[in-house]
């Protein structure tokens, strides 16, 4: 039964940082790209970051590029995101993903809310 597991999320002030988690458990993961989505109320879901299968190539929406640093461990089958130098516009739910050409997995999502 393939798991992704996200953590980390919660209220932060900005200029504050969070660090998810997304344990991945049922499939090879390293096999599978992985990344992270966010989807901000009334807003579509969009790209934050994503990392390939082997950690050497990376990927980042310009809004978050030089505050958010995604990394892998494919021996404890996890993917990370750094958030730092938050801001409210980062509020959001943010999901884990793996793929691997036609398959998509996706985990439940965590919150992440910037505010004072």
């Amino acid at each position: 039964q393939v798991q992704l597991v996200e953590s980390g999320g919660g209220l932060v002030q900005p200029g504050g940082s969070l660090r998810l988690s997304c344990a991945a458990s049922g499939f090879t993961f390293s096999n599978y790209a992985m990344g992270w989505y966010r989807q901000a109320p009334g807003k579509e879901r969009e790209l934050v970051a994503g990392i390939s299968s082997d950690g050497t190539s990376t990927t980042y929406a310009d809004s978050v590029k030089g505050r958010f640093t995604i990394s892998r461990d494919n021996d404890k089958t996890t993917v990370y995101l750094q958030m730092n130098s938050l801001k409210p516009e980062d509020t959001a739910v943010y999901y884990c993903y793996a793929a691997r050409s036609w398959r998509t997995y996706w985990g439940q999502g965590t919150q992440v809310t910037v505010s004072l």
